[in-house]
Order: C-alpha cells, then sequence, then structure tokens
C-alpha cells in the first residue's frame, strides 16, 4: 500500500487535537452545551438530553474526517493486470567512429553532426526499439535493443572517435553484426540506419545489404560529408595549430564522402539514402519514412500496478458524516 500525497497525513495530527479538545474536551458536562437561554428552558433540555449519545455523534463526526483525510492522501493498494500493446520497428543504429568523421566539412564536425540528429531521431521514436554498433576497424555492439531512449541518448553523447582503437572503416563487419542482430526475429518492419561518410575497407557491403533484405530489413544509409571533402584533423601541436592526417608518403588525406557508394547499399537493402551536410536533410527525412513503415506488435506484455482506492474511503467518510448528523440524542420517553 502507499500513497499519492502521503504529506497530507500530517494534516491528522492537528486535525485531531483540535476536534478532541473543542467537540469531546469542551462538551464535559451539560453547562458545556447549552451555554445561552432561560434557565427553565435549559432545565427542560436536560431532561430529554441524551448525553453519550451526543458524544457518539461526535465521534462519528470525527471519524469521518478521518477517513476523508485518509482518502485526500490518494491511497493505492491491491494490483491490477495491465496489457501494453506496442506498435514499432526494430532500428539498429550503426555509427561510424573512424577518424574521418572528425572532418569538418559539416559543422562542427561530422561526427557531431551526425549525432546531433541521430538524437532527434530517437527523441521522436515511439514504440521502436533501437540498438546502436560502433564501428572503425572493428565493429561492437554498443547499445543491445531497447526502448529506453533515454538510455540511448546517453550512449549516443559517448560515442567518439577515439572509442576504438583499432582505425580503419570495416562497414561490411559491422553490417553483419547488425544482420545478426535482429536477423533470428522472424517478423517483419526491421531497420538497419547506417551512419557514415562510406569508406568501406572490406568491400562486401553491397552482398551483406542483399542478405539483409532476404530477412526482411531495410537498409537506411546516411552520408556525411561534404562532395569536395576536407582534411582529417587527428591532433594540435606545441603551437596550438592544428595536424592532419597524412599518408605512408607524407601527403595531406582529403576525406571524400562516398555517396555512390552508400546509394548502392541502399538500393540492395530496399531503403533510403539520405546526404547530412550543412544544407542538406535531417532527421525528419529519415523519421518520415521510418514512420510511414507499416509497423507491428513488438513486446506485448502484461505488468501489475497499484489500484486507486480512494473512492471506498470517501464513501465510507460520506457514511460516519450521515450518521453523525442523523444520530439521536433526545432520550426516548416512553408517555410523552
Amino acid at each position: 500500500m502507499n500513497f499519492r500525497y502521503i504529506w497530507i497525513l500530517l494534516l491528522l495530527i492537528p486535525v485531531l487535537i483540535i476536534l478532541y479538545k473543542v467537540v469531546l474536551l469542551n462538551f464535559k458536562s451539560y453547562d458545556k452545551i447549552f451555554t445561552k437561554g432561560y434557565e427553565k428552558i435549559i432545565i427542560n433540555n436536560y431532561r430529554s438530553f441524551n448525553y453519550n449519545s451526543f458524544k457518539m455523534k461526535n465521534i462519528f463526526f470525527i471519524i469521518g474526517i478521518v477517513f476523508l483525510i485518509f482518502s485526500s492522501t490518494g491511497p493505492r493498494f491491491g494490483t491490477k493486470l495491465r496489457k501494453v500493446d506496442r506498435q514499432g520497428v526494430d532500428l539498429v543504429i550503426v555509427f561510424d567512429t573512424s577518424v574521418s568523421m572528425d572532418a569538418q566539412d559539416v559543422k562542427p564536425s561530422r561526427i557531431e553532426k551526425a549525432k546531433f540528429e541521430i538524437s532527434k531521431l530517437i527523441k521522436s521514436l515511439k514504440g521502436d526499439r533501437v540498438s546502436i554498433i560502433v564501428f572503425a576497424g572493428t565493429s561492437h555492439l554498443f547499445l543491445p535493443l531497447t526502448t529506453d531512449y533515454e538510455a540511448a541518448l546517453l550512449f549516443l553523447n559517448d560515442i567518439d572517435t577515439k572509442m576504438i582503437p583499432n582505425q580503419g572503416t570495416s562497414i561490411s563487419s559491422a553490417m553483419q553484426k547488425a544482420i545478426d542482430l535482429i536477423s533470428k526475429d522472424q517478423e517483419k518492419y526491421k531497420v538497419i540506419l547506417l551512419v557514415t561518410d562510406g569508406e568501406d575497407h572490406e568491400g562486401e557491403a553491397i552482398a551483406l545489404a542483399e542478405k539483409a533484405s532476404s530477412f526482411d530489413i531495410s537498409i537506411f544509409t546516411i552520408g556525411i560529408g561534404s562532395d569536395k571533402g576536407s582534411l582529417i584533423p587527428i591532433s594540435s601541436n606545441k603551437k596550438n595549430q592544428m595536424e592532419y592526417k597524412r599518408d605512408n608518403n607524407g601527403k595531406l588525406i582529403t576525406s571524400v564522402i562516398n555517396k555512390n557508394l552508400l546509394k548502392e547499399i541502399a538500393l540492395a537493402g530496399n531503403g533510403e539514402f539520405f546526404h547530412f551536410n550543412n544544407n542538406g536533410a535531417t532527421y525528419n527525412d529519415v523519421l518520415l519514412n521510418i514512420n510511414n513503415m507499416e509497423k507491428r506488435a513488438i513486446n506485448t506484455h502484461e505488468y501489475s500496478e497499484y489500484e486507486d482506492r480512494y473512492q471506498s474511503l470517501a464513501f465510507v467518510s460520506l457514511i460516519f458524516f450521515i450518521i453523525s448528523i442523523v444520530y439521536p440524542t433526545r432520550i426516548k420517553k416512553i408517555n410523552e
């Protein structure tokens, strides 16, 4: 048993003290009851007055007040079962954390832009389960499927390009991990959301997209970056000047989004391609496509919760108030 507004119980102490003092202590004798009036009338009233009945009348009134206070606290006890039917899709976000995502051709950077848009997407989900897989040279399940969007946002916020020491861009291994995560479910309505600048060092992404499609998994690709590309910042030197990634010959590397690959992956995966740059698509475009998909019931379950019972106590309070009003205080005379 618990109470919605338990602080109201504090009113019991002063209320009971006041009622006890005013209603009971002040009426210990007849002269406290009829304080004004002609002496003959008062004496006549005393003859027909039952003090014990009058005392019971006040006790019923006090009990009514007590039950009313308990009713006002919103008591809840007992349990009831409630069915919860959730409609949605399983959404696996495959997030690129390679150092090329630090490129600043998209402000403030590719990875920060991606995190901002994906966070808006997660906040807009309703009933869908979401999971996060991060990848660079290797891939890892960062967040299992969940409907806890607050937790998903916390995990998303922790993503950076330093979380996977083994650098590179292994889209294929990340896609395989995502397929393994949701392909066991025989139901449809599953989505892989690939967030990357499009590099793939293993070259199996299109074949895996076709494989995902055979499991009724749709693949949406989000390309992060500009068409012109950008240098890849790696650190600042002692003079606080930015240093950029170079190849083995010491030549600066320019990272350019591979839109063609991402479009082919989306086509093979029966999905859509979106380009996130400074003036391009936003999470709304992705959300619209997800919302237009047919939803299915996911994890229908039951749980118990407290049942509100204030009505019963309020009714009992009303009964005692009515009794206190109609309870007789006159002495019945046999020959009146």
